[in-house]
């Protein structure tokens, strides 16, 4: 799925992954119930960055896995994501801790058009 960059972008991310789940859940139901919102609040995470940080279009590719959901986002920028302190006035600072945590696997792959972040969650 193909996404201008712009903030709406990241809601209709969502609502397309949200689809994607939906249809995977009728011939693979998910084996806990909260890894749907998993998947779902990754994407939002990682798309809300690409707008953020990164200039100009993004890209995100989902598929099934033998055990869980890859996730791919592509976005215009080369540098890698880092983490950053907690801000509690609203500042952010939790995102990628949380992809993190959330995920099996994340890798980060730079290439001369941006890069794409890989993640692997439990399906």
């Amino acid at each position: 799925m193909r996404y201008r960059g712009e903030l709406h972008d990241v809601t209709q991310a969502r609502l397309d992954t949200e689809r994607f789940l939906e249809d995977l859940a009728r011939v693979a139901p998910p084996s806990a119930p909260e890894h749907p919102d998993d998947v779902l609040l990754v994407v939002a995470e990682l798309t809300a960055n690409a707008v953020q940080y990164a200039p100009g279009p993004f890209e995100v590719r989902l598929r099934r896995t033998f055990d869980g959901v890859h996730v791919v986002v592509h976005d215009t920028s080369g540098t890698p994501p880092a983490p950053r302190p907690f801000n509690r006035d609203g500042g952010g600072g939790v995102g990628w801790y949380l992809i993190q945590s959330l995920c099996s696997q994340v890798s980060v792959v730079t290439q001369p058009d941006g890069k794409e972040i890989h993640v692997f969650l439990p399906w």
